[in-house]
């Protein structure tokens, strides 16, 4: 289709404006973490699943703003090298480090534990942690694998802190996903 004929159906023509006008204007307002200026001082912050991916960057972030960083990893090894990036990137010496399992209901309520007793506040909680494509497999205690990590222990862990957020913080939980579009249909046993 040639110009001519795209500005002799007036409608066409006005839709396709009008098109143009608003792609433009989206490109143009895109949200650019960089311009965000919130300071997070004197706020706890947990991300679970934070060596890697999303949870990394999540944690990355809030200790560029300042925020007092507890990164919640299955693996100590690779927690501690998270952990020392983090630090080295942001020179944010107020980042540590918990194990944490969230396919162990254990491990949650351990971790949950700990928090309670040596954090004097909770203000952010970022349940990152998860896992997909995994083949079936059963926890020690008798949970499948995959909706222990990505739904149980995230329950869990939520529920066992929410106490945490009374005086003088309150408990902003956030849950992550990295496929959003994407579902695994299978069967329910």
């Amino acid at each position: 289709m040639d110009l001519l004929s795209l500005l002799s159906h007036p409608v066409w023509f006005l839709c396709s404006l009008v098109l143009a006008v608003v792609l433009r204007t989206q490109k143009k307002s895109r949200w650019d973490p960089k311009k965000c200026r919130v300071d997070l001082t004197g706020k706890t912050a947990i991300v679970t699943g934070a060596n890697t991916g999303i949870g990394k960057c999540v944690a990355l972030d809030f200790a560029r703003r300042n925020s007092r960083v507890i990164l919640a990893c299955r693996s100590r090894e690779r927690g501690q090298k998270a952990l020392e990036e983090i630090q080295r990137e942001t020179g944010n010496r107020n980042v540590v480090l918990e194990i944490l399992d969230t396919s162990s209901m254990s491990s949650v309520r351990a971790f949950a534990d700990r928090i309670l007793r040596n954090e004097k506040r909770l203000d952010i909680l970022v349940n990152n942690a998860g896992v997909s494509g995994m083949p079936r497999a059963i926890t020690s205690e008798g949970l499948e694998a995959t909706y222990a990590t990505n739904h149980l222990g995230p329950f869990l862990l939520t529920n066992l802190l929410v106490g945490k957020s009374c005086h003088p913080s309150y408990v902003h939980p956030l849950m992550t996903s990295s496929q959003p579009r994407q579902s695994h249909w299978g069967r329910v046993d």
